[in-house]
């Protein structure tokens, strides 16, 4: 079963891509290569129960095992040692990752507070995209009850963009609430 996020991106943000940037093909144009979702444990680095409940957390949103990142060096300022457990993430691909944009359009988004749109100034030079949201039970799977420690999550989406234009164009045709 292919998602209808996939199924706009071909009827519908492709032809549109064409056009717009003078492609001479519709392999030029870009399209996502995986969402990665990343959670820092920060000032609740030392609690030992901190990183199941993330790992939890991340897998009911995603659908998918949570992998621990470890610190590539040491920072005396941060109290961190090259080695330590400092976070979780999950990388998706393919129908997950065109699920989870799916529901994050659509279910997500509506369910933050004051939620006005994304800003569109987080593009890096190849059109990858990043945002951050503060509050996890905007997420239909996590409950308020459930939750004991409140984190953020990062996200990340990576095209096959060549400049920002072309990457917020493609996320803005998919559906992508940016803000002026």
């Amino acid at each position: 079963m292919t998602p209808t996020l996939y199924q706009k991106y071909k009827k519908e943000v492709v032809p549109a891509m064409v056009k717009e940037f003078g492609f001479k093909s519709i392999m030029q144009s870009p399209k996502i290569t995986k969402v990665t979702l990343n959670v820092g444990y920060g000032r609740f680095l030392k609690e030992p129960n901190f990183a199941e409940l993330v790992e939890k957390n991340l897998v009911k949103i995603s659908g998918q095992k949570a992998v621990r990142t470890k610190a590539k060096q040491s920072i005396s300022n941060f109290k961190i040692r090259e080695g330590m457990e400092i976070g979780a993430m999950v990388t998706l691909r393919g129908t997950k990752m065109y699920q989870f944009l799916e529901k994050l359009l659509n279910i997500t988004f509506p369910r933050v507070r004051d939620f006005r749109g994304i800003s569109d100034k987080s593009f890096d030079r190849q059109g990858n995209y990043n945002f951050g949201l503060k509050d996890m039970t905007a997420f239909a799977e996590i409950k308020q009850t459930d939750i004991e420690k409140n984190h953020g999550l990062e996200i990340t989406v990576s095209t096959t963009a060549k400049s920002k234009e072309e990457g917020k164009a493609l996320l803005s045709l998919l559906g992508f609430p940016f803000t002026k």
